[in-house]
């Protein structure tokens, strides 16, 4: 492990570089809770002055970049959006893919042993990093401690988010004592992350000047909370959540309102907000290469620099569509691309038929030197040729990239899904809420593109979770969204019909060996 010890100050220019490059290495100890951090870095030796602690802050910030590996993987193509084929020699990967989309993994197997448990240490390398600096902050003065530490509370609650959402109920852990500690109720998470975003939002700014683009806002954890709370139904219970029924956020309190009320407020908090956020004036604008877009609100920043770049094309295109060799994984699933109504433009985001390649608009061969075509249907995923299935291009290619790197950010959060939030929620209070389509009418009415037809209504859940497909694609929404409106473990495409344990991945082998304490979650 090497370390750059910065002994200046570092100024607004110096910091969005460190949001990018992630160059200090913090204690990366206690995603195993009972582990000693491999870094010999300590409060000791290092936070000597301002610059150590915005170096240590983007640390924390750079490991963002991992939830879109396994977090993302799982979100999608364990879903009736997204599969991963077994194309010749490729993509078997011991079979990982398939039992991903498949919904057959264990705690030993290579997804709950592997996916699932990358995305405990993805998540629990940034708590550890965020203890590591909120434990020293307090002995430190300096004027934007306060603000750093409300970046690093709120870095803390988002990688509990995900924790939260895949596995229940897991460990707290808020400093860097080095002890096995049991797992917490899922409620229990639930509330922590809340409080800590409550807390945080009040000292965060509303924007950021244009040098700091990418720090957190007082938007992004508005974005944060009302997730939470149109997903409350599931995320606050440990028993309870129907596979086969909407879990609606009318059922839960927040503080002297329901969970939909407490969607609605934080939603109308970004709606509203001194930040200006606004609808990209065409839906491809958001997911270009640095758009600097006034849809997005919480972002993971890249560049096309060296490692850490956006690899999004490579999942994806086929191997002759793009300069380095592309890996031809990802597909969409039939169900997702026919779905779509052939008017509504949000489809071109998914390449069908005859192909070119993305750089130089040249028609694209396949390996054998034939036109490549990409089909819509996969014969069978576990023998599926190189052509099957439509592909992903939501996140183009960037002319700047270097490699496979790209210079697309991700947003987490966009305006798009604020509006679709306030609508779900608006029609669980008032089923049909006229009021709740006109949202949905102002998503496909962009500024300057109308992406599809008005919709006629009457609004529904079905209606809305079909909006949110056809908006967020490809966003690692789909699983949380099949979730919450009961549909999670039917069958689909190449699915049977799964079990309701499903909705939560089995607490890794690797970690229950690390720490006695953790129990399993039911059904595994």
């Amino acid at each position: 492990m090497t370390t750059s010890l910065v002994t200046k100050p570092i100024g607004a220019v110096g910091l969005f570089r460190l949001l990018l490059l992630g160059t200090v290495l913090l204690p990366l100890g206690c995603t195993n809770l009972d582990e000693n951090p491999p870094s010999a870095i300590t409060p000791g030796n290092f936070y000597r002055n301002e610059g150590e602690v915005l170096s240590s802050l983007a640390g924390i910030y750079a490991q963002l970049r991992g939830t879109l590996d396994d977090y993302y993987n799982v979100s999608e193509i364990s879903t009736d959006e997204m599969i991963v084929p077994t194309r010749g020699s490729d993509w078997y990967d011991g079979g990982q893919w398939l039992e991903l989309h498949h919904q057959t993994w264990t705690p030993v197997s290579p997804v709950g042993n592997g996916f699932g448990n990358g995305i405990w240490v993805t998540a629990f390398t940034g708590i550890a990093r965020a203890n590591a600096l909120l434990e020293v902050l307090p002995t430190l003065t300096f004027t934007s401690r306060d603000t750093v530490a409300a970046e690093a509370r709120t870095l803390r609650a988002f990688y509990y988010y995900f924790l939260m959402d895949t596995f229940g109920g897991v460990p707290i852990a808020t400093s860097t004592q080095i002890q096995a500690r049991p797992r917490v109720t899922r409620d229990s998470v639930f509330r922590f992350i809340q409080a800590e975003l409550t807390a945080a939002r009040a000292v965060l700014p509303a924007t950021w000047p244009a040098a700091n683009n990418g720090r957190l806002t007082q938007g992004a954890v508005d974005a944060i909370l009302a997730s939470m709370y149109l997903n409350a139904a599931v995320f606050d219970k440990d028993a309870g959540v129907s596979p086969t029924t909407y879990n609606s956020c009318t059922t839960v309190t927040i503080g002297s309102q329901n969970a939909c009320q407490a969607a609605i407020t934080t939603a109308n908090n970004i709606l509203n907000s001194t930040a200006g956020y606004q609808l990209a004036d065409s839906f491809a604008q958001s997911f270009r290469a640095n758009s600097g877009s006034k849809e997005n609100i919480l972002v993971i920043k890249f560049a096309p620099v060296a490692d850490i770049g956006l690899n999004f094309v490579m999942r994806s295109l086929h191997y002759n569509q793009y300069t380095p060799t592309p890996w031809n994984g990802f597909a969409i699933l039939a169900e997702t691309y026919n779905a779509f109504d052939a008017a509504d433009r949000r489809r071109n985001v998914i390449l069908q038929g005859t192909q070119y390649n993305v750089e130089t608009g040249l028609p694209a061969k396949d390996r054998a030197g034939n036109p490549l075509v990409f089909t819509i249907n996969i014969a069978d995923e576990t023998q599926a040729t190189e052509g099957e299935g439509p592909r992903l291009y939501k996140w183009p290619a960037d002319p700047k990239h270097v490699a496979q790197n790209n210079g697309n950010d991700y947003a987490w959060f966009r305006l798009g899904e604020i509006y679709l939030i306030k609508a779900e929620a608006m029609n669980e209070l008032i089923p049909g809420d006229a009021n709740a389509l006109a949202l949905l009418n102002q998503l496909r009415a962009r500024p300057k593109e109308t992406v599809a037809p008005a919709l006629a209504g009457p609004i529904t859940r079905d209606l809305i979770l079909q909006e949110r497909r056809f908006e967020l694609t490809g966003e690692a929404k789909r699983r949380q969204d099949l979730i919450r409106h009961g549909k999670y473990t039917l069958p689909w495409g190449y699915k049977p019909a799964s079990q309701a344990f499903r909705m939560l991945l089995p607490i890794p082998q690797k970690q229950l060996d690390a720490n006695p304490l953790l129990t399993q979650n039911p059904g595994y």
